[in-house]
């Protein structure tokens, strides 16, 4: 069997591509909770410049006509001071299964990706100047609210994203987008869909929301997107002339369509812990019509990164400049939850365990994307492991450094940090016998009839002092049915970042305060959190 799935193994290195599912379950309690509208009928114009085919399944739909933009800013119905609440969340419906090679594959498409993004930034310039007229604005108020939803772990389906519920229009529908901090733009595939991945559920179609706006190419919120390559020119008789956006991933995968506004209807927790719908109004977003490549599945994404154009940027003005989120352990009941919470968490500020790390870079770049920290050195079995300070630099042009992403699985270190932290553990660990058999993790163990897992330490220092302890669990892998454990942690070229995935997030409270500038991180049973 081993050899068989060896093969299988490889084949999967051959591709850069991964298929994501998301659940369609529908939560009609919080539907039946919003006010429906009536649609008006919206048609979107053709760009000539997006050269590319169409899909033999995509949907038709017109293709001349819009509605005129609305200009205003990200804003919420909340206004008020009387309006704050104490806490809003999202809820990530967990989902068992084991993919771990699966999602190895997919981590390895998705660091190219990652890396291509820093080395081909266009009009870095322009997006820097317009992110910092956006950053004076949304922070001149701000409310102590708090927003929390619920994340879905794909694991079974070969991914090892999360995912999140999203009610995008009016009347709301319901979409699951992948949850990333690695990038920016929200966007979902969008009616008349020209060439799109297949998705669970219907595309989302304009025409059917009576919020939906096109923003204008004359907008200055349309300099907040890369446009199509050669892009169209933004002609000055057509007032009405939609903003084209193009938003690259690296390799193959991209999206481009209109970049638009639209409600996005959130599930909120009064101070009396009773559940309310809020609606949050002009969020920017990318209507998608050209859709190609890693995000086979879901609807569309969720960005969550450092750049204005992000969702957890968008809604800085209501909630603040910190969100946290608490990803269950990925083979937990498919009936428990993980927490993504938008604001202040009072109760994670208070945790005894929670610890601090400093973000770098960003400040000096507004329209930064990642969240970078320092690392100064590993601890393998209390020995302090001997790794090339340099290993972890972060180098004015943006290469190399370390990056804490939702959106890759396992851990990736850069050369030669990987060899040495991989054999420190083949050196310390003599209890259990090597298999040799297994490719990509290294070293992997049988542990046939071990209830107790015995294995040294590991935790990371960081540059600041400040130490990230993980629990075995978080490092070594089982993979069923063989009754073998692998490190979970592979390595990258010596120039390519270093990044903390979201296995090894499991079961911390990960918080994210930009304003601060800092990285927190509480172990936590988040099954119960």
């Amino acid at each position: 069997m081993v050899k068989k799935f060896t093969i299988f193994v490889l084949v999967f290195l051959r591709l850069f591509s991964l298929s994501f599912v998301a659940s369609r379950e529908l939560r009609h309690n919080f539907v039946n909770n919003l006010n429906n509208s009536s649609a008006s009928g919206i048609e979107f114009p053709q760009h000539p410049s997006f050269n590319v085919v169409s899909s033999s399944s995509a949907n038709s739909g017109s293709t001349h006509g819009t509605t005129s933009e609305k200009s205003t800013t990200t804003h919420s119905v909340l206004t008020r001071k009387d309006d704050i609440l104490d806490g809003v969340k999202f809820h990530l419906r967990h989902r068992t299964g084991d993919s771990v090679f699966e999602s190895t594959s997919r981590d390895l498409g998705r660091i190219q990706t990652l890396h291509t993004r820093i080395i081909e930034k266009k009009n870095q310039n322009s997006i820097s100047r317009l992110a910092k007229n956006h950053e004076k604005d949304s922070s001149s108020f701000e409310l102590s609210g708090k927003l929390m939803a619920t994340l879905e772990s794909g694991v079974s389906h070969g991914s090892g994203e999360y995912f999140m519920d999203v009610f995008v229009g009016t009347p709301p529908i319901h979409f699951s987008l992948i949850l990333d901090t690695g990038s920016d733009l929200n966007w979902i595939q969008c009616v008349p869909c020209y060439d799109c991945f297949e998705q669970n559920g219907p595309y989302y179609d304009p025409k059917d929301s009576s919020s939906f706006r096109n923003i204008s190419c004359h907008d200055p919120k349309c300099h907040l997107v890369s446009s199509p390559d050669p892009p169209q020119p933004c002609k000055s008789t057509e007032k009405k002339q939609t903003c084209p956006y193009y938003y690259w991933y690296g390799d193959s995968s991209n999206t481009t369509g209109d970049f638009a506004l639209e409600t996005f209807s959130v599930n909120l927790t009064t101070p009396s812990g009773n559940s309310e719908i809020k609606k949050v109004e002009n969020v920017m977003f990318g209507c998608g019509h050209w859709n190609r490549g890693l995000f086979h599945g879901a609807a569309g994404l969720l960005g969550l990164g450092r750049g204005p154009l992000s969702f957890s940027s968008q809604l800085q003005s209501l909630y603040g400049h910190s969100f946290s989120y608490c990803l269950v352990n990925r083979n937990s009941d498919s009936s428990v939850s993980s927490k993504l919470i938008f604001g202040e968490d009072k109760k994670l500020l208070q945790h005894p365990n929670l610890n601090f790390t400093s973000l770098v870079g960003g400040k000096e770049n507004p329209a930064e994307t990642f969240y970078y920290v320092q690392i100064k050195s590993v601890i393998v079995g209390d020995e302090v492991l001997k790794i090339p300070k340099e290993t972890w630099n972060l180098s004015p042009q943006g290469v190399g450094g370390t990056i804490i992403d939702s959106g890759t699985t396992l851990s990736y270190f850069a050369e030669p940090a990987y060899e040495i932290i991989k054999d420190a553990f083949v050196n310390k660990v003599k209890d259990y016998h090597i298999v040799q058999d297994f490719p990509i993790l290294r070293p992997c163990y049988n542990v046939s009839g071990v209830d107790n897992l015995q294995f040294p330490s590991f935790g990371i220092v960081f540059g600041d002092g400040a130490i990230w302890n993980f629990p075995v669990e978080n490092y070594f892998i089982k993979l069923e049915p063989e009754d073998i454990v692998c490190l979970a942690i592979l390595g990258t070229p010596h120039s390519a970042m270093s990044i903390i995935g979201n296995y090894q997030q499991q079961n911390f409270h990960i918080l994210y305060d930009t304003k601060g500038s800092r990285l927190g991180y509480a172990p936590t049973r988040c099954a119960d959190a």
